[in-house]
């Protein structure tokens, strides 16, 4: 007689326990989920890292056009072509001193009726450096400027006449003596008690011409100013040896920043046009 075969009672046998092999936990195969759903995010974040290059262009060129929109309703398309391409070069200025610094700097961001900014993690690790960043931008931009300039007095051209006026005066405006404006930091190498000359500068223009534009870089640098001078009154090692530059250093600061207000004044003398209301 036959022996009876077992019986089993219970859930059906599942494919693994058919076959003699064991069946994977519920822990397990939650585990190898969370894996996958790690590894197609890493790929995900690996995509949007590689397209990030091309992100900040299409950032630098967005705004770009934006200004040039908003600048258009003023001054029409080719000033303000032009204008934007000059406030380029000027910020151009301050990422290739950056860079030079060893300090990784964005591309510039317009922001219509207000310029353009560029964000680094710092300024150098000291006033000299802080200087240079500073007077980089006026420098590469009135280089531009006088390009424009040269350009429109040899050919006649009024529109880049006045595009080189405006450049001219665009680069002397930020050489006020006044944080965050770049004649500030070249002052941070020089003769910091000259910010609140500044300071009182723009409080005048803000008196004389009145514009919410004047009164927000006033309310900046008012801010900025207490800051900074909050810093001085309470120095910390680190802040006095931040401020410390050899004379040699102060001096050549000191050039470049009279050279070029003479300069930039000079400009706007040659490229001014007299403009009749008929």
């Amino acid at each position: 007689m036959d022996e009876p075969s077992s019986i089993r009672i219970g859930p059906p046998l599942q494919p693994a326990e058919a076959f003699g092999r064991p069946r994977r936990s519920w822990i397990r195969e939650k585990l190898s989920a969370a894996g996958a759903a790690i590894v197609a995010l890493l790929a995900k974040l690996k995509a949007v890292l590689l397209l990030l290059p091309k992100i900040k262009i299409l950032v630098t060129a967005g705004t770009a056009l934006v200004s040039i929109g908003a600048y258009s309703l003023l001054w029409g398309w080719q000033f303000a072509v032009g204008f934007v391409v000059l406030l380029f070069v000027h910020e151009m200025g301050h990422v290739i001193a950056l860079r030079r610094e060893g300090i990784k700097a964005t591309a510039p961001t317009f922001i219509p009726f207000l310029g353009a900014v560029i964000s680094a993690r710092s300024l150098g690790d000291n006033a000299l450096a802080e200087a240079r960043i500073g007077l980089a931008g006026p420098i590469l931009g009135s280089i531009g400027a006088g390009a424009v300039a040269i350009v429109g007095l040899v050919t006649h051209t009024p529109l880049l006449e006045a595009l080189g006026y405006v450049g001219f005066f665009l680069n002397l405006f930020n050489l006020l003596p006044v944080v965050p404006l770049d004649g500030g930091r070249a002052m941070a190498a020089m003769a910091p008690w000259m910010w609140f000359m500044g300071f009182v500068v723009l409080v005048g223009l803000d008196v004389v011409t009145p514009n919410p534009i004047l009164l927000l870089i006033t309310l900046f640098a008012g801010f900025e100013l207490y800051r900074r001078w909050e810093r001085r009154r309470n120095p910390t090692a680190m802040q006095t040896g931040y401020y410390s530059v050899s004379p040699r250093n102060r001096l050549a600061v000191g050039a470049v920043y009279v050279g070029l207000i003479a300069v930039l004044a000079l400009g706007m003398h040659f490229t001014y046009l007299h403009r009749t209301i008929s």
